[in-house]
């Protein structure tokens, strides 16, 4: 899915009660990770609910090096917020993931009103960790 078409798919929800229950709804679509991804070192920091994000590296069809996202949270909506997250930038170079700003997305999407600051606190560190390890992996990528 494409960011238009999440876009897209948030424009027919005409009020936050509906979008809510869709961000819910797609937290369900997450895979499940294993005991051993829920763990310290795939734990975001600067979120009120416990939050766990996995990235890996993989060959794209091109040869390059595409990051995928997957993850995790103890709570409902966060569970949901992680579904846009992976839809925005799961599946995309590094490069890609560096150069793609999240706020105006989310703003398009009606988050950035709607979030309690904690939650919107918390769903920028997830921005920050995926666009981190984007960084990371630019950088490894760079020395070879």
């Amino acid at each position: 899915m494409s960011i238009e078409d999440l876009i897209e798919d948030f424009s027919f929800l005409d009020d936050w009660e509906e979008r809510y229950r869709y961000v819910i709804e797609l937290g369900k679509t997450l895979e499940p990770l294993s005991d051993e991804e829920h763990s310290p070192a795939n734990k975001v920091e600067g979120c009120v609910s416990q939050v766990w994000l996995v990235t890996e590296a993989r060959k794209g069809e091109d040869g390059g090096t595409r990051l995928v996202f997957r993850g995790d949270s103890d709570a409902f909506i966060v569970r949901g917020l992680i579904a846009i997250l992976l839809r925005i930038y799961s599946g995309r170079t590094p490069a890609e993931i560096d150069a793609i700003e999240a706020r105006p997305i989310f703003e398009k999407l009606g988050l950035n009103e709607h979030l309690s600051p904690q939650r919107s606190n918390g769903l920028y560190s997830m921005v920050g960790r995926v666009k981190a390890d984007a960084k990371a992996q630019l950088a490894a990528l760079a020395r070879g």
